[in-house]
């Protein structure tokens, strides 16, 4: 990881006389050993923590990707029922990412992503003991609710650490790279353990995650500096109440849905959504401590945020999340070979995202997201077919463009959240689009996969229609994002 953290020129020249290049301007000398001792900002540190924690939670979030046949015979889950198997992490992810945003900015980064780690490697623990499929659904959730308290504070601590705009470039891209490099890492993991006696080994790596996050969460209250916004103020309770109960009751519409769009049960969920969601407008307008400030929705960099968050949901995460099966069921590919096989385009989007940092001052962010989905909508339309053909050698080209668009989002995306909003509110800026990213990942789960079912046995050709789906949306985000206009930093 230290290989990757290399000291700014800005950090240099802002070195003072008697302070040490690359020590953190803020970073004050830790003294004493009672409880108010607090450790230096250290950035190195920072950045290696809170990137391999964010590797851990995207590891945990796509791990049942290449094992949902497994862990659906294992669990007896029906066919109608293994969306949940899948959006279970979304959904706690949606709910609450706004809410864990706005909590780490107003009461404190590193405490709220401290809890939330730890959370985190106690429900991947219950996940892997669970028995019945409403049990692994309910750890699922609590799983996404203790990743959003990690994922949104991460980029706030990030920000407070790498307070220079080259800095912060550099930070967030590693950020955005181990992003990628969890959703590489968790296929081959999940798909390379056997099983253990009579424990099979979708259980095993939950363990292992468990354990793994479980360290990160001891190691970060050692190595990681507090800091919080200077507003202050209470947390917004009904806000949070009514946007999460929003969110909830849209994300169960939208995976009930494939069963039959017309069903009252959707239709009552859909309106309560849309009534929630009402509430919370009306709750933060009155607020004086909002969670999100409603004025940014004008900024033309925060929409463009938010809508390269909820494309990448809809329409990357959505159709790689079930790709992996549709692979397992007609090729008959074990979870290793298809865990090999995406390595391709998890590998490339980590290196891609790696890597875009050197893209700063000839490409900007808002163009970088644009030309990621447009790659990724040419890497799916050249996946036409390939299914049907029964080859895998089909799909290689396909991956390679797919991963390189999905390495421009991923290190495009956490540096627009973070430069959308003022400086203060980094967490907030970050947890906005990461809602809208899973928001967007379980509606695009719900309809990749009422899409690829819909045609009955022929999953091949219903594949090809959701990846048509796919690249469609990807193509009307790279319109939306490039038709954006004005600087809109929204950074004070």
């Amino acid at each position: 990881m230290s290989g990757f953290i290399d000291r700014t020129d800005d950090d240099i020249a802002a070195a003072p006389a008697g302070r040490k290049p690359g020590q953190h301007p803020r970073a004050e000398t830790r003294t004493g050993t009672g409880p108010q001792s607090q450790p230096a900002v250290r950035p190195a540190a920072t950045l290696a923590v809170t990137s391999a924690a964010t590797a851990l939670a995207l590891m945990t979030y796509t791990a049942p990707a290449v094992t949902l046949v497994d862990t659906a015979a294992d669990l007896h889950t029906g066919l109608s029922s293994q969306a949940w198997l899948l959006n279970g992490t979304p959904l706690g992810l949606a709910a609450l990412l706004l809410v864990a945003g706005s909590l780490a900015d107003d009461h404190g980064r590193r405490r709220v992503f401290v809890w939330g780690t730890l959370a985190l490697a106690l429900t991947t623990l219950l996940g892997g003991l669970a028995t019945t499929t409403w049990q692994f659904t309910l750890a699922r959730v609590a799983q996404g609710a203790s990743s959003a308290a990690l994922l949104a504070s991460s980029l706030g601590l990030i920000v407070h650490a790498f307070p220079t705009p080259r800095g912060r470039l550099h930070a967030t891209g590693v950020w955005g790279a181990f992003v990628s490099a969890g959703i590489a890492v968790s296929p081959l993991l999940s798909g390379s353990l056997p099983d253990w006696g009579t424990v099979p080994g979708w259980r095993l790596v939950y363990g292992l995650l468990g354990a793994a996050t479980l360290l990160a969460g001891v190691v970060a209250p050692r190595v990681l500096a507090e800091s919080r916004s200077p507003r202050g103020g209470r947390p917004d309770l009904l806000g949070a109440t009514a946007f999460g109960a929003a969110t909830v009751a849209l994300i169960a519409a939208l995976t009930l849905g494939r069963d039959g769009w017309l069903r009252a049960p959707v239709g009552l969920l859909l309106l309560a959504a849309l009534v929630f969601l009402a509430v919370f407008v009306v709750v933060e307008r009155r607020s004086a401590a909002p969670m999100i400030d409603l004025a940014l929705l004008r900024s033309p960099a925060f929409a463009a945020s938010s809508l390269g968050g909820l494309v990448t949901g809809l329409a990357v995460i959505g159709l790689f999340t079930f790709l992996p099966t549709v692979l397992q069921r007609t090729l008959g590919m074990s979870p290793m070979a298809t865990a090999w096989l995406f390595l391709l385009w998890s590998g490339l989007s980590f290196g891609v995202a790696l890597q875009a940092r050197r893209l700063a001052g000839r490409v900007t962010p808002r163009a970088q997201l644009a030309l990621g989905f447009a790659l990724h909508a040419a890497g799916t339309l050249t996946l036409l077919g390939a299914v049907d053909a029964g080859s895998w050698h089909r799909m290689l080209p396909g991956l390679i463009l797919a991963g390189i668009g999905s390495g421009l989002l991923n290190a495009a995306l956490p540096l627009l959240a973070v430069e959308s909003v003022p400086a203060a509110r980094a967490a907030m800026g970050s947890g906005a689009q990461q809602t809208l990213r899973y928001v967007g990942s379980c509606a695009g789960v719900a309809l990749t996969i009422a899409i690829a079912t819909s045609t009955g046995t022929d999953l091949a050709a219903g594949t090809d229609a959701a990846m048509a789906v796919s690249a469609g949306l990807a193509i009307l985000g790279a319109v939306g994002i490039a038709g954006t206009r004005g600087r809109g930093r929204g950074r004070k």
